[in-house]
């Protein structure tokens, strides 16, 4: 039997109802991400259709021989792009058990990188397996699709806090950090520490998350301890990143999740939209109204997972850590001397590691 929902389910439709469903809706968005910072999302108008595409390429990208997946190897890029083995993305310092592939929006690397900003070192082309040619447009196509949807859901946040509807907008319509991962977590051997991914909040702004139908794994920490979040057909998860969390106040939360690994001889995949702002963006902090603001709780600052205030720094510093090898190969001179030495590299001054 499927665990129980213990989040709350929203139906975006009634975005697009009477005025009185579409202020129904508001209220419940406003009281899903103030009270879990996580909640289930039907009526998102992505067609079935799409979602059967995506899981179908995603498969036959994990049923590729590992030569395949490894020729378009992560380590290859300076943009933090391409395909990871499982155990070599880190969680506070720990292997997630997980094989991953990550996209970001098809732009161009920014010349004169020196000259710039270190956090413009993420923006650049994506790699893709030769072998399976139909898993670019599928996977492009998606990312358009839940940018459209997640930037929908801004707006609806925005108006549900009481304020202009387009307050992001300047630093999310044009050029905004567009993250997609598909993520297949192996079954875990008996006796194995059970590591999917390790417990964390998300940086951004939105996560989008299509779950596995037949195998479930993500947890919501709250304060009664670990909640499961189990799949629910047709619905994506949605949870709020640290940097809406810091715009709002605390009134939305950003809460610590983590995935448990599948029993031996299952597996699990799933698909996860990271919606960011522009990297050299600054994010409006918002006045709230005296109501709303006698509910915000203030941002809570996590020691593991620190809020930066420069929105590109905060990415790149993430991706830093979450991939060494990607950041000893090509961005050396941003780690710190105990970083390199760790790699058994020459030393570099640094602030970032």
């Amino acid at each position: 039997m499927p665990s129980p929902l213990a989040l709350p389910v929203i139906d975006f439709s009634l975005l697009d109802g009477s005025a009185e469903q579409r202020q129904q809706l508001l209220q419940q968005l406003r009281g899903a991400a103030r009270d879990h910072g996580f909640f289930y999302l039907v009526g998102h108008g992505i067609a079935a259709d799409k979602v059967t595409a995506l899981r179908q390429a995603a498969r036959a990208f994990f049923a590729l021989p590992e030569e395949d997946k490894l020729a378009i190897d992560m380590e290859n890029s300076p943009h933090f792009r391409g395909y990871t083995r499982a155990g070599e993305e880190r969680t506070r310092g720990a292997a997630d058990w997980r094989e991953q592939l990550d996209i970001g929006a098809e732009r161009p690397p920014r010349p004169d990188l020196a000259a710039q900003g270190p956090w413009w070192r993420l923006q650049g082309p994506n790699q893709w397996p030769t072998a399976l040619p139909q898993l670019k447009p599928v996977l492009l196509d998606w990312q358009q699709e839940t940018t459209r949807l997640s930037i929908r859901l801004l707006r609806a946040f925005a108006e549900a806090l009481q304020q202009p509807v387009d307050i992001f907008d300047d630093a999310f319509v044009e050029a905004p950090v567009e993250h997609l991962k598909i993520i297949r977590y192996p079954g875990s051997q008996q006796g194995a520490a059970g590591q999917g991914v390790g417990p964390h909040k998300d940086g951004g702004f939105l996560t989008l998350l299509l779950q596995d139908d037949s195998q479930d794994g993500l947890q919501v920490e709250t304060e009664q301890g670990w909640i499961d979040a189990p799949s629910l057909p047709g619905s994506f998860i949605v949870n709020i990143g640290e940097s809406l969390e810091m715009a709002s106040d605390g009134y939305l939360r950003a809460n610590v999740h983590r995935v448990l690994s599948p029993p031996e001889g299952k597996d699990r995949l799933s698909v996860a939209f990271f919606l960011g702002p522009r990297l050299d963006a600054t994010i409006p902090l918002l006045q709230l109204t005296a109501p709303l603001a006698a509910e915000a709780r203030g941002p809570e600052a996590d020691p593991d997972n620190p809020l930066f205030y420069r929105i590109g720094d905060n990415y790149l510093k993430g991706r830093l850590r979450s991939h060494p090898k990607v950041a000893v190969r090509h961005h050396a001179d941003l780690l710190s001397p105990q970083a390199l030495q760790a790699a058994s590299l020459p030393t570099s001054a640094g602030e970032y590691a």
